[in-house]
């Protein structure tokens, strides 16, 4: 098949965008489809291909209610998408990432030279079965696990609590956020199976395969993980503890979210919206109620995103812990970029900086766009945060996406798709690019500051 396009279309910056393209048009036609809604009508184009984006690109942005208008066909078109995006995501990114590290270590090693930036078709091939292994194994534990819960505690008929289980096990692994209750996962506001085995089903789908396979080797000796391996998991650590301590300072008191809860209740609530921005994308309270200052750190956490070749989006743990060790090195005025005893060449630094401000003037011109297109006023502030949240595929909102026209849920349409495939596009685009230098110019520093 691939040698049937033209050479220009084969680099992985291209073909990329290509596959979730026609998988995106195929979920639009079947979403259209009248036997997708519970109506039993043709849903309007835009809501289908809005849709089929957030699916596919794992985000969780809703224009309709998926309890409501799709049937069971529907819901089942919406996790298969969901599926085949996250699935899609994680594998590919892996094999970027051992193309251009050689890092991984899988049971053969690179078979062609460097030069060919290629893998042996074990590789590939191993791989691609090390992540299925790997989200089925989750997938099905966190389904078992909710399906009991369900039906044990919720008494919800068998074959009830088996979908729902299976669905909202699927959509957290992929960090997709989707739910089929039309408010989301607020009836499991303070229940902790329900909370906890979402949580752990996110943060571990989005921490990365390269991370979950190194850790599974070599857990026990932490001295010997790799610089990626040791800034994704100590980062996202990190964000956990903000996310939650930051949750828990702020709304608090938030007679509106979780002021008139018990600690434990609170406790649940901090944790649980802590690790959504990381990007899921579920909710157990209102969004829209919370105080500024959550909806800023909220916003910030989006950003991040998880881990590097993972379902989570963001520009990722490993890119901001980059950026922030080189602002350390500067501080202290050290000449090279070390972490761990390992120096960080420029090029990785380059491509880390590219990826940032990439990203953050995606997401303003995609606000600016958002509040020029829409026909009621939307201020700076839910059109940062709609913006961040589809270009980072979190999938929270404060009502814009609800509210919006047809224009503006195309811009949002476009942020998702650039968010969840331009940071992994462009970072093999960066790295491909790696070549020798044969002239060096003369220095010149111009002013900065």
């Amino acid at each position: 098949m691939l040698a049937l396009l033209p050479a220009a279309l084969r680099h992985p910056a291209r073909l990329l965008p290509l596959a979730f393209l026609a998988v995106i048009a195929v979920g639009t036609l079947l979403l259209m489809l009248p036997l997708a809604s519970a109506q039993g009508e043709a849903t309007w184009v835009v809501d289908a291909l809005f849709t089929a984006v957030s699916a596919t690109c794992v985000t969780g942005l809703s224009v309709v209610d998926t309890q409501l208008h799709w049937s069971f066909l529907g819901q089942l078109i919406i996790l298969a998408l969901i599926q085949v995006g996250g699935f899609g995501i994680t594998t590919f990114a892996t094999l970027i990432v051992i193309v251009v590290t050689n890092r991984l270590g899988l049971a053969t090693r690179l078979a062609a030279a460097h030069e060919t930036k290629t893998l042996a078709i074990g590789d590939v091939r191993l791989v691609l079965l090390r992540v299925a292994i790997t989200m089925a194994i989750c997938q099905t534990v966190g389904a078992a696990v909710l399906t009991a819960r369900f039906l044990l505690v919720y008494q919800e008929p068998a074959g009830q609590a088996l979908w729902d289980g299976v669905f909202h096990a699927v959509s957290a692994w992929n960090n997709a956020g989707f739910s089929i209750y039309s408010n989301n996962l607020v009836r499991y506001v303070e229940d902790p199976v329900v909370v906890i085995t979402i949580c752990l089903l996110i943060i571990v789908g989005g921490i990365g395969f390269p991370v979950l396979h190194e850790l599974a080797r070599r857990w026990r000796r932490p001295a010997r993980w790799s610089v990626h391996t040791r800034l994704t998991v100590l980062g996202t650590a990190a964000l956990l503890v903000v996310g939650f301590v930051g949750m828990l300072w702020f709304e608090f008191r938030n007679p509106a979210t979780m002021g008139f809860r018990d600690l434990n209740g609170k406790a649940l609530v901090a944790l649980f919206h802590g690790v959504q921005p990381r990007t899921a994308g579920f909710n157990t309270i209102n969004v829209e109620a919370m105080r500024q200052e959550s909806l800023i750190l909220q916003i910030m956490l989006m950003f991040v995103g998880g881990g590097s070749a993972g379902t989570a989006g963001g520009v990722k743990v490993g890119t901001v812990a980059i950026l922030a060790f080189v602002v350390l090195a500067e501080a202290r005025g050290t000449r090279d970029v070390v972490v761990a005893r390992r120096t960080i060449p420029a090029t990785t630094i380059r491509q880390a900086g590219s990826i940032f401000i990439l990203a953050a003037s995606v997401i303003f011109l995609g606000a600016m766009a958002i509040t020029a297109l829409s026909d009621v006023t939307i201020t700076l502030g839910p059109a940062l945060f709609e913006a961040t949240s589809a270009f980072a595929t979190v999938g929270l909102s404060v009502g814009v996406t609800g509210d919006g026209n047809d224009p503006v849920r195309l811009v949002l349409c476009v942020l998702m798709f650039m968010g969840r495939i331009g940071p992994i596009a462009a970072f093999a685009l960066f790295a491909a690019r790696s070549e020798p230098t044969y002239v060096t110019y003369p220095e010149s520093r111009p002013i900065v500051g």
